[in-house]
């Protein structure tokens, strides 16, 4: 028999609160070039263009959406100041890490685009010095 498990969204709900909680202060590294293959892997050649923090309190509390078999559990960030990147390039993808005081390190990695990507950024032609705005995050957890 196949595996098809189905999750209630209390489940998928505090499955994703759970890991969005692991960034509250923590930091939303943006860079150019390949996304590693998944957020265990070490950054290559990759170039950092900025890096934001997000609030005490990074995301909303997650929503279950969507009809069956396609309903998840998503969370949106809550607002990320602006800040100037650090470097010249074009924004492909993110590193969100825990904070120091929250026991530092990678959480996840995703795509960074002006529209259908995991972060979304108002422009990724980025400029040192400029500002870099985000638009939307979200994490998600299907059921």
């Amino acid at each position: 028999m196949a595996n098809n498990p189905f999750f209630s969204d209390a489940a998928a709900k505090a499955a994703v609160d759970a890991l969005v909680a692991l960034l509250n202060s923590g930091t939303l590294e943006i860079y150019d070039g390949s996304q590693p293959a998944d957020a265990n892997t070490a950054i290559t050649s990759q170039n950092l263009l900025g890096t934001f923090v997000f609030g005490s309190t990074a995301f909303a509390a997650s929503v279950a959406s969507g009809t069956a078999p396609n309903r998840s559990a998503v969370a949106t960030a809550n607002a990320i100041s602006d800040v100037n990147a650090s470097a010249t390039g074009t924004a492909t993808w993110f590193r969100a890490k825990r904070s120091a005081g929250n026991g530092s390190g990678v959480i996840m990695d995703g795509t960074v685009g002006i529209s259908g990507t995991d972060l979304i950024m108002t422009d990724v032609s980025l400029t040192s010095g400029e500002a870099m705005h985000v638009a939307s995050l979200t994490v998600s957890n299907p059921e």
